[in-house]
């Protein structure tokens, strides 16, 4: 249904008055650090390390069905969440914010006060079998092997999630199965092209169909699939995604910071998905039916995201908005990268 010349000028004010509210937000003083997996010390690897290995034999306290640990939980949540936060404008303001929750919890909850790190990818596009990010020692522990492609080595090689795929649940081990033509989606040109991108709902586009896609389909196993935080690199992924984010915002902040756009409910997929990929993928062979999903997120009573839009957590954490995430070093965040 088209907007009236009416109703689209109450639409727009109402946008331009909540971004100016929340660029009312107070900047932080006191930042956490972001860092790059590559440039840690092994100390602070096996810091973060562990800190991950804690929060998978603390118990459960949400009450949602299926998780029994704290990692478990975000699994759970993600999975939850997928349909509403994937292919929508909201891909990248909920995935912000899941990397914020999950790193809050290994703080408040394990005693982690070393950096939330991020897999600077560029470095190992189209070789992430040799990656440092995954060495058996300091790192996650490599490739996959044997029956369901369980990673046999590293310190979460015997971590069994309960969480599924998608909606059915079944008890699974960590898997990845490497493939080295999409993981060179996460390559430097393919950034550049992103960064090159002049409007927020152009660049979201392009970061979720190749860099973003590279990790999770070049790592393989249950990084292809809405339990993909089942996988701890699912979180320095997400850094580094936010990482690039936040650099394409910094470049034109007046314009930028709070700019958002994008359908707000998977009622379809971007057209890119209508097609197989750089590597011959063909989409329906990672993709859930869509049907089951196209449900939408409550907040925006429209089909566009708006920073009013509401980022939910199956009523066991605080709802925010898109506007109250979009500035990290405002508001409810407060953060940094190197």
């Amino acid at each position: 249904m088209k907007l009236t010349s009416l109703s689209l000028s109450i639409a727009l004010l109402a946008a331009e008055t909540a971004s100016a509210s929340f660029m009312e937000q107070t900047a932080c003083t006191n930042k956490q650090q972001r860092k790059s997996w590559h440039t840690l010390t092994a100390e602070e690897r096996l810091d973060y390390l562990h800190a991950e290995q804690c929060l998978m034999s603390l118990p459960a306290k949400y009450g949602l069905e299926g998780p029994v640990t704290r990692y478990d939980e975000f699994v759970r949540l993600h999975s939850l969440a997928a349909p509403d936060f994937h292919f929508t404008g909201a891909f990248l303001p909920y995935h912000r914010l899941i990397v914020h929750n999950h790193y809050e919890a290994l703080r408040t909850e394990c005693n982690y006060s070393g950096p939330q790190p991020y897999w600077n990818e560029t470095l190992d596009a189209g070789n992430f079998k040799n990656s440092v990010v995954l060495d058996s020692a300091t790192g996650f522990g490599g490739e996959g092997a044997a029956i369901g492609d369980c990673i046999q080595d590293g310190p979460f090689k015997d971590y069994i999630s309960p969480i599924g795929s998608y909606r059915i649940d079944t008890a699974h081990c960590i898997s990845r199965k490497i493939d080295e033509c999409q993981s060179s989606k996460a390559a430097q040109v393919y950034i550049n092209n992103c960064m090159a991108k002049q409007t927020f709902g152009d660049f979201w586009l392009c970061i979720e169909e190749l860099p973003h896609d590279g990790l999770h389909q070049g790592m393989g196993g249950i990084l292809r699939y809405f339990g993909s935080p089942g996988d701890p690199l699912f979180y320095l992924h997400h850094a580094y995604i936010d990482k690039v984010w936040w650099t394409w915002q910094s470049a034109d902040p007046e314009h930028r910071l709070y700019e958002i756009s994008g359908q707000n409910q998977l009622y379809a997929f971007p057209k890119f998905l209508s097609e197989t990929d750089m590597c011959g993928v063909a989409p329906e062979s990672i993709l859930p039916p869509l049907e089951p999903y196209g449900l939408g997120a409550p907040g925006d009573p429209g089909m566009e995201t708006t920073l009013g839009h509401v980022l939910h957590w199956a009523g066991v954490l605080t709802n925010v908005t898109v506007g109250e995430i979009m500035d990290i070093e405002g508001g409810m965040l407060c953060y940094e990268y190197d």
